[in-house]
């Protein structure tokens, strides 16, 4: 039983992780380059174009 509990947990974490990195990178993206288009394909990037932000400038 406690198995599975510990499996929904990390399920529903890396669920959460994954959308905010998706949002975070959507918001970024549309304050810098003021465009939807480039926000939504920064968007699906999500965590990795957070990091190159912040690697970058």
């Amino acid at each position: 039983m406690e198995e599975i509990s510990k499996t929904t947990i990390v399920n529903k974490t890396v669920k959460t992780g994954i959308t905010f990195g998706s949002a975070l990178a959507m918001v970024i993206s549309y304050t810098t380059w003021h465009s939807v288009g480039w926000a939504i394909f920064h968007g699906l990037l999500s965590w990795v174009y957070v990091i190159y932000f912040v690697i970058r400038y």
